[in-house]
């Protein structure tokens, strides 16, 4: 029809462009016309707090001290976590950290070593 991609949030054909900025009337969402990816291509891809692509093997600084759910251990900043495993979900990193033993970490609490 207009050519424009369908909304990345709702995948709503009726998308309009204002501007640099492409709009969904359907949910209200707004993103710019440079950010269109290919859905496959974005989901795949798992970044770092500062936008670096992370990698099965990647060795992960951590960059905000977090808490254990369930204990009261810490998992302080500037620890080193080698060796990890991405994986799909809400915590989308799987690895061990030293002292602690198997976690699961956000990404965006982590930043590429």
């Amino acid at each position: 029809m207009s050519g424009l991609p369908n909304c990345p949030k709702c995948d709503s054909e009726y998308t309009y462009q204002d501007g640099n900025i492409l709009i969904c009337p359907e949910c209200s969402y707004e993103w710019s016309a440079d950010q269109v990816m290919d859905k496959g291509e974005a989901s795949n891809e798992i970044i770092d707090a500062n936008g670096n692509v992370l990698q099965d093997g990647d060795t992960v600084t951590v960059i905000k001290d977090l808490k254990v759910k369930g204990s009261s251990l810490v998992v302080k900043v500037g620890t080193k976590v080698k060796n990890i495993r991405l994986v799909d979900g809400d915590h989308d990193i799987d690895c061990k950290i030293d002292g602690i033993g198997a976690m699961k970490l956000k990404s965006q609490f982590v930043k590429k070593v």
